[in-house]
């Protein structure tokens, strides 16, 4: 039975968000395509008077018709107000312009998802990333990340760093309030946590646990900042439940890497990391779970982005409930030592030690 107090629509407010549901995908596409072809620009700069369709499609050099067909959507959208006949920048417009939130989020289901999104039905029946095959033929999206299209892939990577890069200030202060000599960063991508690492105390050591493919980038990138030397490579599938780990490690690092895998392959790879504890070593865990956020927004974001997951990454994997993540630690024989949230953009920064 309905909960009425739960349900936050009238039946007439339920069906008009019912319409708005349905052409969602042409409302997104009205959006990206008036910031692409320059006519939210063209209002953001004449201000609040606005302009009318002649000047918009003088100062874009967008047909009148293409003008006035994408901004009428626009209304209906409130991405713009009308005031005949000018049409207006409204705050949604702006904030579709200006906000790096957004045009990260944009691109990346524009450029990485948007058509893998058509399979996600079948990805949810298969278990499997039906989606991916739109982007390339791998088991995985993580194997194929270096050989994406290159608009998908600078798409996936601005995305991925928007959210990780302005958590770092916190988290070295954090880290290295412990004085780590050796750390392994499982998942470690392109390396920009080993650099950052390195950066900040000039006798670290970090040594990169990733896919053969991975690691040839983050080698690249610690060639060129000249890192080399205290930057290791350990080629590593962790979906490999025999896989071996590095030894000699006192401090493990994964961030957003646990959210790749499904809650039995985390089980496993904790309980992996956890066997090469040795007395005072400590594991750190960022993540992004979506019941730890303070906006709505936020929120409502990482639950699509876990539907990435579904239909391009893997098909079995997703942002988690803090709660049900919790679970997993615990039953690993982790116990979590300290946990911070809202670092940066809403991530949550635990620290483990064995029981």
């Amino acid at each position: 039975m309905l909960n009425k107090e739960q349900d936050p629509y009238t039946a007439l407010e339920a069906k008009t968000e019912a319409q708005k549901l349905s052409f969602a995908p042409i409302v997104f596409h009205t959006a990206r395509t008036l910031r692409d072809l320059g006519i939210l620009a063209v209002l953001d700069n004449a201000g609040e008077q606005g302009l009318n369709a002649e000047q918009i499609s003088q100062q874009s050099d967008v047909s009148e018709y293409g003008v006035k067909v994408l901004l009428d959507m626009a209304v209906s959208a409130n991405i713009v107000t009308y005031n005949k006949p000018n049409y207006i920048i409204a705050n949604l417009g702006f904030f579709l312009l200006h906000d790096g939130m957004t045009k990260a989020n944009m691109d990346f289901t524009a450029d990485v998802c948007y058509a893998a999104m058509m399979h996600l039905t079948e990805a949810i029946v298969e278990g499997k990333p039906a989606g991916l095959k739109e982007l390339g033929d791998w088991e995985t999206i993580y194997e194929g990340l270096s050989r994406l299209p290159e608009q998908a892939k600078q798409s996936w990577f601005n995305f991925d760093h928007f959210y990780s890069d302005r958590s770092f200030p916190k988290l070295l202060e954090t880290v290295f309030g412990n004085k780590p000599q050796k750390i392994a960063d499982i998942g470690g991508n392109t390396g920009k946590w080993a650099l950052q690492c390195c950066n900040y105390d000039q006798d670290v050591n970090v040594t990169i646990v990733d896919l053969p493919q991975q690691l040839e980038m983050a080698k690249i990138n610690a060639e060129k900042n000249g890192f080399a030397d205290r930057i290791n490579f350990y080629p590593a599938n962790m979906l490999n439940k025999e896989q071996t780990l590095p030894d000699n490690i006192d401090t493990w690092w994964m961030s957003q890497f646990l959210d790749c895998f499904s809650p039995m392959e985390i089980l496993s790879i904790l309980k992996r990391v956890k066997k090469q504890l040795r007395p005072g070593d400590s594991i750190y865990i960022l993540e992004l779970f979506w019941d730890a956020q303070k906006y709505e927004a936020a929120a409502y974001s990482l639950n699509a982005t876990s539907l990435y997951f579904t239909c391009l990454a893997n098909g079995n994997s997703r942002f988690y409930r803090s709660d049900d993540f919790l679970e997993i630690i615990e039953e690993a024989g982790l116990a979590v030592d300290e946990r911070i949230d809202n670092i940066g953009l809403g991530h949550t920064l635990l620290k483990l030690q064995a029981k």
